[in-house]
């Protein structure tokens, strides 16, 4: 009776063999439904065999137990020194694809001196057999394995993997919806042509180039695209001694000029002490171009718990929270304070000028240093200092054309009892009178 035995055995085996060939096979169209099912959720997993890799790229998958129909897709890349698991770790984009059901990418470099290629004319060029054709494979096995959404797929990095976010949009821009740099550098601004990975004159900020000139680059990457252009999300600080600051003004030239906006910025504001936001094209949270500028802080700025949230609210990807208000059309807002030693009260009012009902609305305005609000009335109002937004109550959210609503709050100050300056009705700026 031995034989009827092992033959049970035998075949399991070989079953739990075809199975971990699953994960790493190509992704073949017989392949894909199996892989879907062995690749296990929940879990940082090594993928291999995904696709062409001209750079031998380690790929890392993070697939959630959330993971939703024709889900989403994020390629996290790592920075100098970095690695697709320590960038796994060191980040919330696992957690935030737990709540959110999308599915992480983690590119992982494996030359000595663990930084992406963004310097070559193969890696500044669509397809040009690079770092950059590794990661679209990593992108390609993804939504051919788990039928993601194609409209749906965006690119965060720190340093290094900020400069390869720039490339990536750059070179893919019909696989990319939207990218978070944090401290990266423009496009093609690393470009060498010895085979050297640094650029001294880019990473201390002295390039400078037009917005055209600038753009010319991108567009040059992909010649003869004309399709849309991804959003680009950019973050820098005033202190970064690696890649110095000016090369945030210089990418944003550059994604203002791909994107076909001027120099102005629709909005800013400071959603922090310490931050300032430019929008361009845009005042919500999705605006074409958002660039947050960190005063004091240098090369490591990344934070945990903080940026990555707002990285994938820029993105669209929070779609369970709460859901962005309408544009306000036309607006008028009236202050009115009454000041004493250390303290003061204010008296808005907001006119709805247009000619469309605000159905639920969201104001915002920025304190004066040193103020700090204690109470308020007839609305909503956090945080209590810097950039508030003040969120209407259950029994006056709707403003019918030419109707007014009046709201208040107190606060302490240190000195300056002045009223805000500016303010925004669900991101329409509006008069002051």
């Amino acid at each position: 009776m031995p034989t009827p035995t092992r033959r049970p055995l035998i075949l399991i085996a070989l079953l739990a063999a075809l199975a971990a060939l699953f994960v790493t096979a190509p992704a073949s169209a017989a392949a894909r439904p199996e892989a879907a099912e062995v690749v296990p959720t929940a879990t940082l997993t090594e993928v291999t065999n995904f696709g062409s890799n001209p750079s031998n790229l380690q790929m890392y998958v993070y697939v959630p137990d959330t993971v939703t129909d024709h889900p989403a897709v994020l390629v996290a890349v790592h920075y100098c020194t970095g690695s697709g698991p320590a960038m796994h770790s060191g980040t919330e984009y696992a957690s935030l694809a737990d709540r959110y059901g999308f599915i992480v990418i983690y590119p992982s470099v494996t030359r000595a001196s663990k930084c992406f290629d963004v310097a070559s004319p193969q890696a500044l060029t669509r397809g040009g057999g690079s770092d950059p054709v590794g990661i679209k494979s990593m992108v390609d096995w993804v939504t051919g394995t788990y039928d993601a959404d194609t409209a749906r797929i965006y690119a965060t990095g720190i340093s290094s993997g900020a400069m390869m976010t720039n490339v990536l949009l750059g070179v893919y821009p019909d696989v990319f919806k939207a990218g978070a740099a944090f401290a990266g550098v423009p496009f093609g601004c690393f470009a060498t042509t010895d085979g050297s990975e640094w650029n001294s004159a880019c990473a201390n900020g002295t390039i400078t180039r037009t917005p055209q000139a600038w753009g010319d680059l991108v567009r040059s990457a992909y010649p003869g695209y004309t399709g849309p252009r991804p959003r680009m999300q950019l973050w820098h600080g005033t202190e970064d001694d690696v890649l110095r600051y000016p090369n945030f003004g210089e990418e944003i030239k550059q994604w203002t000029n791909v994107l076909g906006l001027g120099q102005t910025p629709a909005a800013t504001d400071s959603p922090q002490s310490g931050w300032t936001r430019t929008r361009y094209g845009g005042t919500g949270d999705q605006a074409p171009v958002e660039a947050i500028g960190l005063q004091g802080v240098g090369h490591n700025l990344y934070s945990y718990g903080v940026m990555g949230p707002l990285a994938i609210a820029f993105f669209g990807l929070d779609d369970d929270g709460p859901a962005p208000q309408p544009p306000a059309g036309p607006c008028k807002v009236s202050v009115t304070t009454n000041a004493w030693n250390t303290g003061l009260t204010a008296s808005v009012t907001i006119t709805n000028t247009g000619t469309t009902t605000v159905n639920g609305w969201k104001l915002g305005f920025t304190l004066p240093t040193g103020q700090t609000i204690t109470n308020g009335w007839n609305a909503t109002y956090t945080p209590a200092s810097g950039a508030v937004t003040a969120t209407n109550a259950s029994y006056n959210g709707t403003l019918a054309p030419s109707a007014s609503v009046n709201i208040g709050y107190q606060a302490t100050h240190t000195g300056n009892s002045a009223a805000p300056g500016a303010f925004t009705l669900n991101g329409t700026a509006c008069t002051v009178g």
